[in-house]
């Protein structure tokens, strides 16, 4: 019970810091808002400021309870001599009997339910993992440090600055509360927006549309960040539509900081910027008045947000998009390939094999695209009738264009930024239709309630599938609760046990990193995990290894330096060398000191085309295309008669062409290389498990699902690994 006392402590302060400071905003900029719109607005303004404040102590590393308490204190103080709790005024029409309580009732049912799984031990997938592996690190260190091996670390993470805050007092549980808050902020947000416009009923039943979806249920009861992004650019859509009716200037800066909040949340929400910028431009082009000062002003509070997150990749990483955009912003951090297959896979899911199923599967099934929203949605397409009113068309083109982004990953969870506007379009659709919005709430009420959703989705759907009341006040203990619900939580708890302090451990699957401060290093995760990867697939695999050598033969020749270039194109291959080796006679050249190598692309692991090390390989990491190189400057003029190009199979499209350096330029040498075979070496398992403990790495985790798997448990002794246990279907080993 006191842990649940914590929880529930973190999560309000952060939100009462939040709106504290949302307050001194709206004071400052001499905006008084509606009695029902005042909280509503300063809360999601408020988390945009809160969110940069984290960032900067944990830029200057001073993220440490002491300091946060301080800063949640001086915000409620200042907040509350600005009004904070001031009584309200009159407000708007009463919802009345008839909304009233299906509205709040239903909020209340379902909101019961989605507390008691907010306040339960953090076991979702990206939670567990990435999200609060993150930020439990974050608080270890007192803030930022720069991490090169884990890609994660390089989004922006603006709602994980909340859940920094949240976790300093709560831990866990308290992050996940703080993205309940926004879940809970949605409906009563629509509910007021639609009350000014006109459309009261409307707005509570797309509020509720909304609230009982059960992705949005599910997703809002975890530390993830959709049903918080969705709430900031309802927030900015909301602020827009006031300021397009009473054109106060002073609107433009809490807009301009949720356009740049919402991209500061999640890289997708980079539309917003664009949009907020758009909105204001037509609304004062139209009235014939200059929009420069304007979008000057939105322009400079959203860089505010979001120009913090890019110069902090800048600096770290040379690539302020990071893991994004690494063909314009070459570095050593994340392969281009790897994001191209990133990229393809988020939008071609498992079990997903014509895009025309992706409604059924979204809205009723939710299996294959991890969760549901709902039967209800497959009347989106009706939605479109909004379009006889005004706000339902700024409706559609904003669901249209927060929902554009959908297409980069078909999970139905990243539909969830678009649900709050097309479910006011789709309400607005059917409100003068008599008695088909309560039909539609009962409708959508029960088929959404948790116990309902098994009669007809699929068993494997992302959603709440219980109510844990004893582990929400940990009457169940953390463990028990984490080893029934969460699988890869054993084995995560056996490297805590087993890995000392400071030890790295490369996995091949993700681990729940959010409880061990062990460095845990994914092989997907990075270039140089990926490295460390293909280290154990090249031991393991035949195509990986250096069986083959393309021999150019020429008569002796004197040279300042040699290339060898790739002129292919049209094919997935990535070129790779294991060696590259120049003969004259009998003997080969010894590499010296004063050899200087190039590569293009990845220069960076050029030298394990020159280690001697038949494990290793220096690879593009890119699909082959004409001009890619190795170079080789030997510092002084060489005589040679062969260069042997060692490489494996998996590379047949692939083709080359020598060329020597002299006269001032580039010259073709050795014509057409010869094939030849190599055999197979030998101890290739122990070389790599050599250079994985060179690099830092003497702990593996493999699951049973894991490619290296069977061959580590196998050959062992081949590997030079100790067992060390096992948990959950996952082993753990040390490299001897």
């Amino acid at each position: 019970m006191p842990h649940a006392f914590y929880v529930l402590a973190g999560a309000a302060l952060t939100v009462l810091a939040a709106l504290s400071l949302g307050r001194l905003l709206y004071a400052r900029l001499g905006l008084d808002l509606r009695p029902g719109e005042r909280l509503l607005l300063e809360f999601p303004a408020g988390a945009a400021c809160l969110h940069l404040a984290v960032f900067l102590l944990a830029a200057a590393g001073l993220v440490r309870k002491g300091v946060l308490l301080a800063l949640a204190a001086v915000a409620l103080l200042l907040a509350v001599r600005a009004g904070l709790f001031r009584r309200p005024g009159a407000d708007a029409p009463s919802l009345g009997r008839r909304w009233s309580i299906p509205f709040y009732g239903l909020l209340t049912a379902f909101g019961a339910v989605y507390l008691v799984n907010a306040m339960a031990p953090e076991a979702s997938p990206d939670g567990s993992a990435y999200h609060l592996g993150l930020v439990a690190r974050y608080y270890r260190e007192h803030g930022f440090t720069r991490i090169t091996t884990n890609m994660y670390a390089n989004l922006s993470h603006g709602a994980g600055m909340l859940s920094l805050f949240a976790y300093a007092f709560g831990r866990h549980s308290a992050a996940a509360l703080v993205h309940f808050a926004f879940l809970l902020w949605l409906p009563l947000a629509m509910l007021a927006y639609a009350r000014r416009f006109g459309f009261a009923p409307a707005g509570a039943a797309a509020g509720l549309f909304v609230f009982l979806s059960p992705v949005v249920g599910r997703d809002g009861t975890v530390a993830y960040n959709d049903v918080a992004l969705a709430a900031v650019l309802f927030a900015l859509f909301w602020l827009l539509e006031i300021w397009r009716e009473e054109r106060r200037a002073a609107l433009l800066a809490p807009i301009g900081l949720l356009a740049g909040f919402a991209y500061a949340v999640k890289y997708t929400a980079f539309v917003a910027a664009p949009f907020a910028l758009g909105y204001v431009a037509l609304v004062l082009v139209r009235s014939r008045r200059p929009p420069w000062r304007a979008l000057l002003m939105v322009s400079l509070c959203a860089a505010a947000m979001m120009l913090p997150w890019m110069l902090k990749n800048a600096i770290w990483l040379g690539n302020p998009f990071s893991p994004f955009l690494n063909a314009v912003f070459p570095n050593p951090y994340v392969h281009v390939s790897f994001e191209e297959e990133y990229r393809r896979h988020m939008r071609h899911y498992p079990g997903v094999t014509d895009a025309r199923t992706i409604p059924l599967e979204s809205a009723l099934r939710g299996g294959a695209l991890g969760g549901l929203v709902g039967p209800l949605f497959l009347l989106a397409p009706l939605a479109l009738l909004a379009l006889r009113e005004p706000a339902g068309r700024r409706l559609l083109v904003a669901a249209l264009l927060f929902g554009s982004v959908y297409a980069a990953n078909i999970g139905t969870r990243f539909l969830i930024p678009a649900l709050p506007f097309l479910s006011l379009a789709l309400a607005l659709a059917f409100r003068r239709a008599p008695g088909a919005l309560p039909l539609l709430v009962a409708f959508h009420a029960l088929a959404s309630w948790p116990w309902s959703i098994p009669y007809y989705a699929d068993a494997a759907a992302w959603r709440i599938a219980e109510f844990p009341w004893r582990a929400a006040l940990r009457l169940e203990t953390e463990d028990g609760y984490l080893a029934r619900r969460l699988s890869t939580y054993p084995i995560t708890r056996l490297v805590e046990a087993e890995v000392p302090p400071g030890g790295q451990v490369l996995a091949f699957s993700q681990l729940a990193e959010a409880y061990t401060s062990r460095e845990i290093r994914v092989v997907h995760q990075s270039a140089a995990n990926s490295l460390l990867g293909d280290f154990i697939f090249t031991a393991m695999l035949p195509d990986y290894q250096p069986t083959l050598a393309l021999r150019f033969r020429f008569p002796a020749a004197r040279a300042r330096g040699i290339r060898l270039v790739q002129t292919a194109s049209g094919a997935p291959d990535l070129w790779s060398v294991s060696e590259l080796r120049l003969r004259h006679g009998d003997g080969e050249l010894p590499r010296l000191p004063a050899w200087r190598l190039r590569a293009h692309p990845n220069p960076w692991d050029v030298q394990l085309a020159f280690d001697n090390n038949p494990g290793t390989r220096w690879r593009s990491w890119r699909r082959i295309a004409p001009g890619m190189f190795l170079e080789v400057d030997f510092g002084r003029e060489e005589t040679f008669d062969t260069v042997d190009v060692e490489h494996s199979p998996d590379q047949w499209a692939v083709r080359l062409r020598l060329e020597a350096s002299g006269g001032g330029g580039w010259r073709p040498l050795g014509g057409e290389p010869e094939l030849l075979e190599r055999p197979r070496k030998a101890g290739l398992r122990r070389l790599a498990a050599t250079e994985l403990k060179a690099r830092g790495i003497e702990y593996l985790v493999l699951f049973e699902q894991d490619h290296a798997a069977r061959d580590f448990g196998q050959r062992a002794a081949e590997w030079g690994v100790t067992l060390l246990g096992e948990r959950g279907g996952a082993r753990l080993y040390r490299i001897k």
